[in-house]
């Protein structure tokens, strides 16, 4: 599912019109986004969390020269599904 099918799924079991489903989509996409860029959490009961996590530096190797190489240390994001996700797709 792509982000017009979900707008398009999200308008019609809400009754929204297409744009207000695609301003709904962006707002929370915008407000996950801006929570984790502070390095909050964002929990949805039953969905899942939405978390920063810190990846330590490591030592990689360049596939096309086989030349080890240093990867540094970044943030990313993880999401983590909650139990009702979970049992929904088993």
């Amino acid at each position: 599912m792509n982000k017009a099918e979900l707008v398009e799924e999200v308008a019609g079991k809400a009754g929204l019109t297409k744009k207000e489903a695609g301003d709904v989509v962006d707002a929370i996409t915008s407000a996950i986004t801006d929570t984790l860029a502070m390095n909050e959490r964002v929990t949805l009961v039953g969905f899942g969390t939405f978390q920063v996590r810190e990846r330590k530096a490591r030592k990689g190797v360049n596939p096309q020269t086989r030349e080890a190489i240093n990867i540094p240390a970044k943030k990313v994001p993880k999401f983590t599904a909650g139990k009702a996700l979970r049992e929904a797709v088993r």
